[in-house]
Formats: structure tokens, C-alpha cells, sequence
């Protein structure tokens, strides 16, 4: 079995698709499976193809990054998605987060970044950086404006409140797993009912209920 992270990018401009692919050629824990040119070919090769993550450009034509997002997490719904653009929008990048992305980057970051993105994403779900975390704590101000609903007073066992922690860590499920002394569907199982219980549509949602809510600092 191959211990190396499967990558797919996709992006309209062929120049900035290899640039990635031979800056990251080194790497010995990373293997391209493929590019596309656009959303609806992305869609196309996931028919063949299971990448563990997958590089989105935002703007493409055809069919841009945004519809494409949870066309990708419908097909594949375990799969890690890192937005790229041209733009840091903080209302952007928190639709993107709900909807699915575990992650955004500007498309000038360095090699390093772009590396640590995808190493983050497989091995725990999410890489915070300075534009999702404005994003995420602009939200939170959001929300805290705006009136409570009631399922944000969710009743929470000792089990969800650990496990709710152990992913504001940024624990993957495995690692919290192995600390809660359970099984990783069980994770998954509880990481659902969290939503559920909060109305989070998100892993996103869950941190941000996290941080409102006091179990974590923001």
C-alpha cells in the first residue's frame, strides 16, 4: 500500500499547474495523479482516479472552483479540497468552508506552504492559516451579533464534548481514536451528531460552536 498522498489541481492556466507540480516534485511523499482545466473535468476524472486531495482553483471557465466544491464532496466525500485564488475575501472563503473546503490559499504562497497545506489537510482535515482564521473569527462575531438560536444551547455528552476538543486540536480522526479509546467510525458517528445536535453543516461550524460556547479559546 502506497504511503503517499494522491494530489490532483486543477486550474485553467497550464503555466501555474506545472509550476506546482515541479516545485513539489521533490517530494517524495507526494504523487500526482492528474490536472484538470476546469470543474467539469476534474468531475470527469474522479470516475477513474481517488485522489486524497485535490488543489481548486476558484475562478476557471466552464465550471468554476465554487460549483465545483460540493459536486467533488458529493462524489467524494472524505476527499480534501484546498481552494486556490488570486483574491483574500473573508466572505468568500467562509461560504467555501461551509460548503466543504479544508482549506484557501492565495496562488503566489510559497512551494513550503502549498506542501504544508496538503500535508495538514490529509493528516488532520484542516490547515488554518491567517485567511481562514480571520475569516472563521469574523463569523464568530457574526454570529455572536446575531440572535441565539436553540440549537445552539445543544445538550452535550462528556464523550461529544471530548471528541468536539480533541478536533478544535486538530486531531485527525485516528489520533482521537486512539485518546478516546474508540473506533474511527465511531469518531465519524459522533462528529455527525455534533452537527446534528449544534446545526453545524460544517467541521468548521463545529469549531466555531466550539469557541462561541467557551470549550475552546478563540
Amino acid at each position: 500500500m502506497s504511503d503517499k498522498i494522491k494530489v490532483i489541481i486543477t486550474d485553467d492556466h497550464a503555466l501555474f499547474r506545472q509550476g506546482v507540480k515541479a516545485a513539489l516534485s521533490f517530494r517524495p511523499d507526494i504523487e500526482f495523479l492528474g490536472e484538470a482545466e476546469n470543474g467539469m473535468q476534474l468531475l470527469n476524472m474522479l470516475k477513474f482516479l481517488q485522489p486524497d486531495v485535490i488543489l481548486l482553483d476558484i475562478q476557471m471557465p466552464i465550471m468554476d472552483g465554487i460549483a465545483t466544491l460540493p459536486e467533488v464532496k458529493k462524489v467524494l466525500p472524505n476527499v480534501k479540497v484546498i481552494m486556490l485564488t488570486m483574491h483574500n475575501e473573508i466572505t468568500l472563503i467562509t461560504k467555501l468552508m461551509s460548503i466543504g473546503a479544508n482549506s484557501y490559499l492565495t496562488k503566489d504562497s510559497e512551494s513550503d506552504v502549498i506542501y504544508d497545506a496538503i500535508k495538514t489537510c490529509y493528516e488532520n482535515e484542516f490547515f488554518f492559516n491567517e485567511f481562514t482564521n480571520r475569516a472563521m473569527l469574523s463569523e464568530l462575531r457574526t454570529q455572536t451579533a446575531a440572535p441565539v438560536k436553540s440549537d445552539e444551547n445543544a445538550e452535550l455528552s462528556d464523550k461529544e464534548l471530548q471528541v468536539l476538543k480533541l478536533m478544535c486540536d486538530e486531531k485527525s480522526t485516528k489520533e482521537i481514536a486512539d485518546i478516546v479509546e474508540i473506533s474511527p467510525r465511531t469518531v465519524e458517528a459522533i462528529r455527525d451528531r455534533l452537527k446534528i445536535k449544534t446545526g453545524a453543516k460544517s467541521t468548521a461550524g463545529l469549531i466555531l460552536y466550539a469557541v462561541k460556547h467557551g470549550l475552546i479559546e478563540a
